[in-house]
C-alpha cells in the first residue's frame, strides 16, 4: 500500500500508546493500537507491522523491569499462552476477528465494572488459582495472536493478585516477551513478516524507544493506588472500544 501522511501519523501514535503502556503506564491501553492503525490499513497488515515493534519494545521494557517479575505467575500463564497462540495460528482464518474483539470487550469492561461496584466482591478478593491462570493465559495467547489484544484476559487473572505495581508490570512484560517472540514463527510461516512490512517496523523503532522511556518515567511517579485506578479505567475504556469495533462486524 502507499503510505499516506494519515497512515504514518496513526501508526506513530499507535506505537507511542503501546510504548507508554509497555513502559508501565496505562495498562492495556496499548490494545487500541491495531484498531487505530486499521483506520488506514487492513487489520492483518497493521498486526504484522506492529509485531516486530512489539518485540523490540518488549526487550526495552524487560531491561527496565529486569528481575521484578513473579515467576510463580509466569510459570502458570506462559505455557498456556503458547498453546493458545498455536490454536490461534491454526484457526484464525476461520474466525471472525470482530466477534473476538466484542467478546474481549465484554470481558474487559465487565471486569472493570466488577472491580468498582463489586457485585462479586467475595470472588474478586480471592486470588485466582492455577486453573484460572491457565485459562486466562490460554485466552490471552489466543487473542494476542489474532489481534494483539491479549492484555485484558491476562489482566483478568493478574489484577486480583494485587501485586506491587512494578511486579505486575514486570510480570506482564515478561509474559508478552515470551508470547510475542513465539508469535514470530507463525507470522513468518503465514508470510506476514515480509521485507516491506519489516522495513516500516524498523522506521518506527525510534518512536518506540521514546515511548517506552516516557512510560517508565510515568510509572515511577504514580502511586500503587492511582496506578490500579488508571489501569481499571483504561481497561474499561478499552473494553468499550473493542465492543464497539466488534459490534460493527455482526
Amino acid at each position: 500500500m502507499d503510505w499516506s501522511i494519515q497512515a504514518w501519523l496513526l501508526t506513530s501514535f499507535a506505537v507511542i500508546i503501546v510504548g507508554i503502556s509497555k513502559g508501565g503506564f496505562g495498562g492495556g491501553f496499548g490494545m487500541l493500537a491495531v484498531p487505530m492503525m486499521a483506520l488506514a490499513m487492513p487489520p492483518m497488515l497493521a498486526a504484522a507491522i506492529l509485531l516486530p515493534v512489539l518485540c523490540a519494545m518488549d526487550l526495552m521494557a524487560l531491561r527496565a523491569y529486569w528481575g521484578k517479575w513473579s515467576l510463580e505467575h509466569i510459570k502458570i500463564t506462559v505455557p498456556a499462552a503458547i498453546i493458545g497462540t498455536i490454536a490461534g495460528a491454526f484457526t484464525f482464518q476461520y474466525l471472525n476477528a470482530d466477534h473476538i474483539r466484542f467478546v474481549i470487550g465484554v470481558i474487559s469492561a465487565g471486569f472493570a465494572l466488577n472491580s468498582w461496584f463489586k457485585p462479586a466482591q467475595r470472588w474478586i478478593k480471592h486470588k485466582l488459582g492455577v486453573n484460572a491462570g491457565r485459562f486466562w493465559g490460554f485466552t490471552s495467547g489466543f487473542t494476542s495472536f489474532v489481534s494483539h489484544t491479549g492484555g485484558p484476559p491476562l489482566s483478568v487473572y493478574l489484577l486480583p493478585q494485587q501485586l506491587e505495581k512494578s511486579t505486575l508490570q514486570a510480570t506482564t512484560v515478561l509474559f508478552f516477551t515470551a508470547v510475542n517472540y513465539f508469535k514470530l514463527i507463525p507470522y513468518a510461516l503465514l508470510g506476514q513478516l515480509n521485507f516491506a512490512n519489516i522495513k516500516i517496523s524498523l522506521l518506527l523503532l525510534p518512536v518506540a524507544a521514546l515511548a517506552i522511556g516516557l512510560g517508565v518515567y510515568l510509572h515511577k511517579r504514580v502511586s500503587d493506588k492511582m496506578f490500579y485506578q488508571i489501569t481499571y479505567i483504561v481497561l474499561f475504556v478499552t473494553g468499550l472500544k473493542l465492543m464497539y469495533d466488534g459490534w460493527q462486524g455482526f
